[in-house]
Order: structure tokens, then C-alpha cells, then sequence
């Protein structure tokens, strides 16, 4: 009889702020399904429309082929540009003082909102061979706008942010006790670095860096106008799909938008894997 009200009073509700969790989950369920699982499976639907040996032969299609292999191939790679220099830029925002830090925070989010053809319009002016910058790269014989360089330079323009306000929250949270006790102890502060700065932040940087390569993989405004969209050299996939709207061949479209979801849901599930297995191995520690 002694134990009855305490099983009652571990049975007992915590009062929360939100509905019940039945309620809540329906919402969560009904608001992904409307914006994203409907509208993905319309694609998958018109897609079977082209039947599994033209989807196959679009597929297997030099050109698509070759501008999948840009798209992901530029956004993997920008990707991890943006996983090096924006830690580097959240480091000096969070642990220096100087003047002018709270503009350049402000500057960051410009990628955020400034459109796409306006970025990309304002990187061809500034790297073309008449461009102040290239310009300067032409005699270096270096060439970005309309080369596969200069797709990198828009993917890195408008991926930089999601890398910087992902790591920038660690940074701030992050006490410098460790680093000191590092320091202490005699390591170096490449061991340091290496050791105790980078693994506390491998989670937060993988999820930039996934949020920066997925933002990437479908951009269209800002690549368009500096790729040049050459054939099997510059053109990008979304740019593909748009050629085919534009001959009103809306299964091929849907197909090769079918590929990018493809390929691009098992890079994100690879990516948060290993970010799962970063957490489980920081977590051991």
C-alpha cells in the first residue's frame, strides 16, 4: 500500500507548454506531408510516365550524365571550401574583438538574402576577362567566369553562411578551460586544435557542411549566368531540367529531377551518418 502513491506520482504527466503528443505529431506529420512528401511523390509519379527503359536511357545520357557529375561534383567540392574557411571565419567573429566585427556578422547573412541572379550577375561582372578581378587573373591565365571555376565561386558564395551560423553557436558555448588545460600541459596548439577544439565542433561543422552542399546541389540563379552552360563542360543539372520544360518534355524533366533527389537523399543520409557516429564518438570521450 506504501508504494501505491509513488507509482502514481511516476505515472503522473509533466505539464508542457505544447499539445499532447498525439496532436503534435498529426501537425508535424500533416505540415511534411503537404510541403514535402506529396509534392516529392507527385515527381516520382510523372517520372514513371517515361517507363523504366527511356527513364534508363535518359539516365545513362552523356549529357545528363556529365551535368549531374557538375552539380555535385562543384557542390561537394564548394562545400568543403566553406567548411574550411567559414569555421575560420566564426573563430575570428566569436574570439576576436575589432572594429567593424558587427558589420562583417551582418555581411555574412548577405548570401541569405540578396537573390540568386543578382549574386550571380555581380560575380560575372566582377570575374569576367573585362571584370576588375579577372582582369587581374587573365594575364595569370587564370580563368573563372564561364569555366567550372567559376561555378565554384557562386556555390561558394551563397553556401558560406550555413557553415558559419551552424559552428559560430559551438564557438560561443565553447569555454576555452580545455584549451587552456591543453596549453597547460604542454601541447602545441596544433595539438590543441587537432584534439580538443576540432572534435567538439565536428558535428556542428558536418551539419554545415550538409546544409551547405544540399543548398548547393540546387541552385540555378547565381550559376547560370557565370557557368557559360556549355554542354558537358559548364552546364548544370537544373539547368537541364529547365531545357526540358522548355520543350515541354516534362517526364524527362521530372526524370532527371528524380536523379537528383536520388543521388542527392543518399549523400545527405551518408552525411548524417557519419555525423551520428561523430556525436556517439564525442560522446564517448
Amino acid at each position: 500500500m506504501g508504494l501505491a502513491p509513488t507509482f502514481r506520482t511516476r505515472m503522473r504527466r509533466v505539464p508542457s507548454v505544447l499539445p499532447g503528443f498525439g496532436i503534435t505529431l498529426g501537425f508535424a506529420l500533416l505540415y511534411l506531408g503537404l510541403l514535402v512528401l506529396i509534392p516529392l511523390a507527385a515527381v516520382f509519379w510523372r517520372a514513371s510516365g517515361l517507363g523504366a527503359q527511356e527513364f534508363f536511357a535518359l539516365a545513362t545520357h552523356p549529357r545528363t550524365l556529365a551535368a549531374l557529375k557538375v552539380s555535385f561534383g562543384a557542390s561537394l567540392a564548394a562545400a568543403a571550401v566553406n567548411a574550411v574557411f567559414g569555421t575560420l571565419t566564426a573563430w575570428v567573429l566569436v574570439r576576436y574583438e575589432f572594429p567593424g566585427r558587427r558589420l562583417l556578422d551582418a555581411v555574412v547573412d548577405l548570401p541569405f538574402a540578396l537573390p540568386t541572379a543578382v549574386a550571380g550577375i555581380a560575380l560575372t561582372s566582377l570575374y569576367a576577362a573585362t571584370g576588375p578581378f579577372g582582369a587581374l587573373l587573365a594575364p595569370l591565365g587564370i580563368k573563372v567566369a564561364y569555366t567550372w571555376t567559376g561555378i565554384m565561386v557562386a556555390l561558394v558564395f551563397i553556401g558560406l553562411p550555413f557553415v558559419v551560423r551552424t559552428v559560430q553557436p559551438v564557438l560561443q558555448d565553447l569555454e576555452r578551460d580545455q584549451e587552456e588545460a591543453s596549453a597547460s600541459l604542454g601541447a602545441s596548439r596544433l595539438h590543441t586544435l587537432v584534439r580538443v577544439v576540432l572534435p567538439t565542433l565536428a558535428p556542428s561543422l558536418m551539419t554545415g557542411f550538409a546544409l551547405a552542399f544540399a543548398r548547393a546541389v540546387g541552385e540555378y540563379g547565381s550559376v547560370i549566368f557565370i557557368a557559360g552552360n556549355l554542354p558537358y563542360r559548364t552546364e548544370i543539372a537544373p539547368l537541364l531540367i529547365v531545357i526540358q520544360l522548355g520543350e515541354y518534355n516534362y517526364a524527362g524533366a521530372t526524370a532527371i529531377a528524380v536523379l537528383m533527389l536520388i543521388i542527392a537523399f543518399v549523400l545527405l543520409l551518408v552525411l548524417n551518418l557519419l555525423q551520428a557516429w561523430g556525436r556517439r564518438r564525442l560522446g564517448g570521450r
